[in-house]
């Protein structure tokens, strides 16, 4: 196909059209390596010999096109396949990012925690009124208040009644960023937050060649800054911080990977072929093994980022005085 017959899709945020396609590549690559590197099958949503984009768009966000998100059950096989001590476990205590959003949250606030899964989030704000929401995930006998609810439908019943309202590693899931920014920003309170978590683009993530966890149907988009205060102004709010994470335990296999990895990402992310499968290979042994020795490096870049964002305060009504 000739580059004045490509489609060019819009921007998931702004809806101006993407500046440039990254690279193409096939559902069937991708196909084989969510069951080669994470045993969990893929064929079913993503299909069989369609071509994926990898796009930029002019307010810096990587997307993909299509937006293919995954479904409960890919879920389900992604985050129990390795079982609760696998490698990708997060340390919930040690989460950089539940640890500043906490700090945001007065006593009595109330905060509403979107793709909250097992509400881990909600130990940290024990002084305030949690409410957790997740589609995915079976609410029933948790110990948090989590409805298992989409986001429009808890926006269409309490706009404006929350202090904070939350995403952590939720946005780069979501096929339909405009409007879900928009019900995040519906929900927050005037004078309230919303506070969103990212993977960071780019970032030692990137540097992994075939890592597939950063592809569809789980990742959908890839983040900077630029993008992040995009989606912050399309939801109506002002930024107050966008800040890159200090790496915690659980990033130690991450950074690593990206470390040690041939390098082979830059111009394309994702190839079927030798090399680049054997330097995926090579990273995640090697990657683990620095991780068990070495550790998290304190001064490490940023692989996640931060953004806090405030609702406008509503302007007090002038009553005119009688004539």
């Amino acid at each position: 196909m000739s580059d004045s017959a490509l489609f060019v899709p819009p921007c998931p945020i702004t809806g101006l059209p993407a500046v440039r396609l990254i690279q193409s590549l096939s559902s069937d690559l991708l196909n084989g390596l969510w069951q080669a590197s994470f045993g969990v099958a893929t064929a079913a949503q993503l299909g069989t010999g369609r071509r994926f984009g990898l796009w930029e768009s002019p307010c810096g966000l990587i997307f993909f096109d299509p937006m293919i998100a995954g479904d409960g059950g890919f879920y389900r096989q992604l985050y129990t396949g390795w079982g609760k001590d696998g490698p990708w476990t997060e340390q919930t205590s040690q989460r950089m990012d539940y640890a500043r959003a906490a700090a945001m949250v007065e006593p009595g606030h109330r905060v509403l925690d979107v793709g909250c899964g097992p509400a881990a989030f909600a130990a940290q704000v024990r002084h305030a009124t949690y409410v957790g929401l997740d589609d995915n995930y079976p609410a029933a006998g948790a110990a948090a208040d989590i409805r298992n609810e989409s986001l429009a439908t808890h926006t269409a019943a309490h706009a404006e009644e929350y202090d904070a309202v939350c995403a952590f590693h939720v946005v780069e899931h979501v096929p339909d960023l405009a409007r879900f920014a928009s019900d995040l920003g519906r929900c927050v309170k005037p004078g309230g937050y919303l506070i969103l978590a990212v993977p960071k683009y780019p970032s030692r993530i990137n540097d992994i060649p075939n890592f597939v966890f950063n592809a569809p149907p789980h990742h959908l988009t890839w983040w900077n800054e630029q993008a992040l205060g995009t989606l912050a102004e399309h939801a109506g709010l002002q930024v107050q911080s966008l800040e890159g994470l200090p790496l915690g335990a659980h990033h130690a296999l991450g950074h690593w990977m990206g470390r040690v990895a041939p390098k082979l990402t830059g111009e394309q992310y994702f190839r079927h072929a030798l090399i680049w499968h054997s330097a995926l290979a090579w990273s995640f042994i090697a990657g683990r093994l620095c991780g068990a020795i070495l550790g998290t490096p304190r001064n490490a870049k940023p692989v996640e980022l931060l953004l806090i964002a405030r609702k406008p305060e509503v302007p007090p009504r002038v009553v005119p005085r009688p004539s």
